[in-house]
């Protein structure tokens, strides 16, 4: 089953709550940007990449793809800087991939594509949690998901639990939904 044309999506559009506010994607891990490691990883996957931030966006553009702001205010989460690709795309395909999961599989959209069950949305489980920013999207989803965030809600796992959205099974490579969270963290990943 070949693969269609897919945009990736990197989400850099959080608050970073638990960095202390630091712009989790600009973060360096051996001198180079959390968000840029995620980049090359998406690359050989995809047709073309979109960030969604809503900070230093001049800093993300220097990357030299588009970068898009939330088109909801407020912080809504993922679900608005993911509804916000999902309206940018240029393709009816998206793989979504969090800015702080560095070693993200180079497998990801093969492995989500063909597990799909031909659901509009798909994503990576480790066999221990799930990882439901690590998706890959149809932009069938714009409507619902607008509608859900305007709502009110906010919880991604419900939403794509309301979409049948199909669990693709990653347990035999957990180290690969690996993610940083704190400084901390990041100062470990860099020894």
């Amino acid at each position: 089953m070949s693969i269609p044309s897919i945009t990736g999506a990197i989400l850099a559009g959080g608050r970073a709550t638990r960095m202390g506010g630091t712009d989790k994607g600009l973060v360096t891990i051996n001198g180079t940007p959390l968000y840029l490691h995620v980049l090359t990883r998406l690359k050989p996957q995809v047709g073309n990449i979109i960030i969604s931030a809503n900070r230093n966006t001049d800093e993300y553009k220097k990357s030299g793809y588009q970068v898009f702001q939330d088109s909801i205010e407020g912080f809504k989460g993922p679900l608005a800087g993911i509804l916000t690709i999902l309206e940018n795309s240029p393709t009816e395909w998206v793989l979504f991939a969090p800015c702080d999961t560095p070693l993200i599989p180079d497998t990801l959209a093969e492995r989500l594509w063909n597990n799909r069950n031909n659901q509009l949305v798909a994503y990576a489980d480790d066999g221990e949690r799930a990882h439901p920013t690590l998706a890959l999207m149809n932009t069938r989803l714009i409507t619902p998901l607008r509608n859900y965030l305007q709502g009110g809600d906010r919880k991604l796992m419900i939403f794509l639990s309301q979409q049948q959205a199909t669990a693709v099974d990653f347990s035999d490579m957990p180290e690969a939904f690996k993610n940083i969270n704190t400084l901390d963290e990041c100062h470990n990943w860099n020894k």
